[in-house]
Formats: C-alpha cells, structure tokens, sequence
C-alpha cells in the first residue's frame, strides 16, 4: 500500500506567522481548500479527505505547505498551468469558514477564484462530485463558509466516505480511520479527485463536471 505522505505538522501556530497581509495584483489565481481537522490525531480520519487532496496536489507541483496565514497551511504554486494557492485550514472543520474568508480577503479573491473540497457522506466510496453552489449538506465545515461568506455560490468538490451501517453515530464515524479495503478505494479517489481539480483549473468547471459527476 503506497505511503500516505501528511505534510502538515500539529502543534500551536506562532502568533507573528498568523497575521494576514494584502497582496495585490495577482491575476489569475485560484485558490484551492481542502477541509479537515489539524494534527496527527486526525490525519488520517475520513473526515480529512480534503486534506489529502491538497497534499497530492502540492506532491504534484512539488509544494509544501509550510507557510502560515490566516490560520491556515498554505503554498503558492502552480498548477494546471495556473498559479495556485494550497490551503489546509487549522480552525478544524467546524470554523473552516473563518480561515476561506480570511484567505479570499488576503488574496483579494473572490468567490469564482476559490474551489473547496470536503468529504460527503452522502456519496459512496469512490465517488466524487463537482457543484458549483448549493448548500451544505449537512456539512459543517462547508456550513462555515457558506455562512462567513454569506453566498452558496461556492464551487466544491466532494468525496465520498459512505454513511455507517446501522445507527452508528455519524461524528464517530468521520472521525475514525478507513479500513484497509476503504483506504485502497480511496487513495485512488484522491488521485481522480486530484485530476479533477487540474481539469477545473486548466478548462473550467463545467469541463470538470462533464467528465468526473
């Protein structure tokens, strides 16, 4: 089974790395979220898909999210023939939409520049979903945005973890670790999510959707 490689460190973030700055004139950036919970008690949880993505993209464009701003791990790059931010908020999931927020001020972006991926629990294993609005699903992390930036015209990508048998408790659920057969399925979806996003950045995200829903 190929090694999950987590390039996000836990731990407290400094406060003089945390203070956001406005950068203009960037043209033609794109900002792209992954959601999911800081530090290694949560890497490898379902409910980080998100973040996972980010990684393989940032391995892609052979980035590393070190920098810190807005209380997020971020790395500019490019990708897909675009310049890209990476971001992985540390608010945890159910305050995403504080860090998105903040990002999209920093960058003087709006909301057409920003794509969020998340999982779905509404999806099976193995699929994925591109929209570009909607509400939340249920989703606290997107529950966040949507609220912070006070629109559901938000794109996203979800990935879906499948709901637990019987009436197991759903925040467990996210929470806990794929099974061996789970993780094999979905470390081949974070590489067609991934692909996904390169189509989103480099045709669009109509294109996108035609080719992954």
């Amino acid at each position: 089974m190929p090694e999950y490689k987590w390039y996000g460190q836990p731990g407290a973030v400094p406060a003089y790395l945390d203070t956001c700055y406005f950068l203009l004139g960037w043209n033609n950036l794109f900002l792209i979220v992954g959601l999911g919970n800081p530090g290694i008690k949560y890497a490898l949880t379902r409910h980080n898909v998100g973040f996972w993505v980010i990684d393989e993209l940032a391995s892609r464009s052979k980035a590393r999210l070190r920098e810190v701003r807005c209380q997020s791990y971020i790395a500019r790059t490019f990708l897909a023939g675009k310049e890209v931010i990476l971001a992985k908020p540390l608010t945890f999931m159910n305050r995403s939409g504080t860090a998105v927020a903040a990002l999209l001020k920093l960058f003087s972006l709006g909301r057409e520049n920003l794509l969020v991926v998340y999982d779905d629990l509404d999806l099976p294993p193995g699929r994925i979903r591109l929209r570009s609005r909607g509400g939340s699903g249920g989703h606290r992390g997107m529950a966040s945005i949507i609220a912070l930036l006070q629109s559901e015209d938000v794109a996203r990508l979800r990935l879906g973890i499948g709901r637990p048998e019987g009436r197991n408790d759903e925040v467990e659920y996210v929470l806990s670790s794929f099974s061996p057969a789970e993780e094999r399925i979905m470390l081949e979806t974070i590489l067609t999510a991934a692909d996904a996003v390169e189509v989103f950045l480099n045709r669009g995200l109509e294109e996108a959707m035609n080719r992954y829903n």
